[in-house]
This record gives C-alpha cells, structure tokens and sequence, in this order.
C-alpha cells in the first residue's frame, strides 16, 4: 500500500526538498502542497491523504489549528498529523499533542528519521521515541500542575481501565513500542496491542500519542525530576 503524504510548509524550499525525499520512496508518494493550514486541511480531504507533514508557523491558519481541524472532522479520521518543529519553543510539543498530532520530528532530522515517521505514523503508532521529545513531553505536559492545565476528570476516566491497562499506559506514555512493553511486562506484543486498543476505546483517545496526554494530565504519570 502506498502511503499518501501532505506537505504544509510556507516554504516552497522546504516543501521541494521534502517531495523529492519522500517521492524517492516506493511505498509513498507526496499528493500535495499546502503553504498554510487552511489549505492543508482542504487537501488532506481533497486528496485523501494518510500523513500530513505540518509545519507549525504557517501565515493565517497555523500548523496547530490545522491540526485541531483535521483531528475534529469525522471524514479525516484516518489522516495522522506529524508536526515538523524546530524545537525552539518547548510548548508548541504540548499544544500539538493536545490538538491530536500524533507525533513531532526535527526539521534537522536526517532523511531516513523523516521518512520512518512517516510510515510510523501512517501505521498508526505514536512518534514519541526519540529522547528530546519524550523529555519535553515529560516536562510540559505536566509542568507546574497548574488547575487549567489539567483534567479534572482524569483519574475518573481512568477507572474504566483494568489493572493491566493501566500498567500498558504507563509504558506508553514512557514512548515505548508494543514489542517493548511486551518485554517489560512479559506478556505478549499482541496482548500489548489489544491493551493498548482498549485503553484508546475507553478513554475516547485518537491514537496513542492522545493517550500519552491523558496519562501526564491525569497524574497516573509524573515528570520525572532532573
């Protein structure tokens, strides 16, 4: 199957360069440009897009409200958002999570980082491995406990969940895969898998990046402290 990728950059330098990395792949071909989210949002449905690459500071409409956008709509369910940030302000790692990315990568990532986020993401996974992000992950979506900041329902919408769920949901927010949780659990990835599925189903979660919100918001995971 071929992945459909959406570019949304306002840079066509940017834009150029990214099709021609991902056009070079046999499992994935790029079906449009967007240089700022409204029309990111009107090609992803136009074009049926699988994964938007999404800049986040894009004129008019952002890369996060565009994400809003395409995580609310019914008809785009199946589009999984990456945000491509340059890390130079730590928040936006938040916000996106919140607005239903479902993972972040560095614009000065190397190409072969660039094109598994694309395949980790159209697959459906979260991409929270790499260390920098887990670590602002970590530490902003949990930072200073402040009332706004956190679901005041969070730990009753955490009853639902068994004892074992819970557990598989604390491995996820730590970024790790199934075949990890499965090691550190000693159960299978396949059993994994299902807790994982039937955490998102309780919780009303998009995709695992969502239960990760969930789990720092509630409080069942803490930053840790360095």
């Amino acid at each position: 199957m071929t992945i459909r990728v959406l570019l949304a950059d306002d840079q066509a330098l940017l834009r150029s360069a990214f099709r021609v990395l991902v056009d070079s792949e046999p499992d994935m071909e790029v079906v449009g440009e967007a240089s700022d989210g409204a029309e990111a949002v009107r090609l992803a449905k136009e074009r049926q897009a699988d994964v938007v690459l999404m800049d986040i500071r894009m004129p008019g409409t952002d890369g996060l409200a565009a994400t809003r956008l395409i995580s609310a709509d019914p008809s785009l369910a199946q589009v999984r958002v990456v945000i491509l940030t340059t890390f130079e302000v730590d928040d936006y790692v938040v916000q996106s999570l919140r607005a239903g990315a479902s993972g972040f990568l560095g614009k000065g990532a190397e190409p072969e980082e660039l094109l598994n986020a694309i395949r980790v993401a159209a697959g459906g996974e979260a991409l929270l491995s790499p260390a920098a992000t887990k670590g602002l992950i970590a530490r902003f979506l949990a930072q200073g406990g402040d009332a706004e900041d956190r679901d005041p329902a969070g730990s009753e919408r955490l009853d639902a969940l068994t004892v074992r769920e819970r557990e598989v949901l604390v491995q996820v927010a730590g970024g790790h895969s199934n075949d990890e949780i499965a090691e550190r659990l000693t159960v299978s990835p396949l059993t994994v898998k299902t807790h994982v599925n039937r955490a998102m189903a309780k919780l009303g979660a998009r995709d695992r990046a969502q239960l990760v919100v969930i789990a720092y918001e509630s409080g069942l995971v803490r930053p840790k402290a360095d």
